[in-house]
């Protein structure tokens, strides 16, 4: 069984490029592509909770820091709003880079290891070992452990993607996508091609 908490292989780089919101709520669409509907941090999925309540866009660096233009898209992540609450306005260590599979794991347990230094302060920052997110991680789990032994359709819906995926090829960016290729990657132009696994 792979376990819901299995970060990228290697470090992400950004499939996509759009420029020019004037807010940076509009980038929303495809950043939740960009991260596969997950927070960037603590991998939390948006079928587990409410969506709107449930995930905010992170400036990696603080927009207090950068006060003199719009959001840029290279800067924002898609975060549980727990993870975006406890990043803050800090300088953090850049997930991206610092959380894949040859630095973090996620034992059986729901304890977080880590392999590098960085891996470990990211992880002390935001307090992702803290007991009630492992009893969190742990809990899931083990859902995902039964539903698979028990209930397929349940699994296929708790390690599934949403139903309603971004159509990115309909979104015009003000500034132009600086990234189009990306679009035929995404998410819903996977699905509607028929290439895209039930889950994940």
């Amino acid at each position: 069984m792979t376990t819901p908490f299995v970060y990228p292989a290697f470090p992400h780089q950004r499939r996509h490029g759009p420029v020019g919101y004037a807010s940076y709520e509009s980038y929303r669409p495809w950043l939740r592509d960009e991260f596969a509907f997950r927070c960037v941090f603590c991998l939390t999925r948006e079928t587990w909770g409410p969506f709107h309540a449930q995930f905010a866009i992170d400036h990696f660096v603080p927009a207090i820091l950068l006060p003199e233009g719009p959001a840029a898209y290279d800067n924002l992540l898609y975060a549980c709003v727990t993870c975006n609450g406890a990043k803050g306005d800090r300088l953090v260590p850049d997930p991206l880079q610092t959380f894949h599979g040859e630095s973090v794991r996620v034992g059986r347990d729901g304890w977080m290891q880590s392999d590098t230094v960085e891996a470990a302060h990211l992880i002390e920052l935001l307090d992702l070992n803290h007991p009630r997110k492992v009893e969190f991680r742990a809990l899931w789990i083990e859902v995902v452990r039964l539903s698979l032994q028990n209930d397929r359709g349940l699994y296929r819906r708790i390690t599934g993607f949403p139903e309603f995926l971004p159509d990115l090829s309909r979104l015009r960016p003000p500034g132009g996508n600086l990234r189009p290729e990306g679009i035929t990657r995404s998410h819903h132009a996977r699905r509607t091609r028929g290439e895209l696994p039930e889950t994940y």
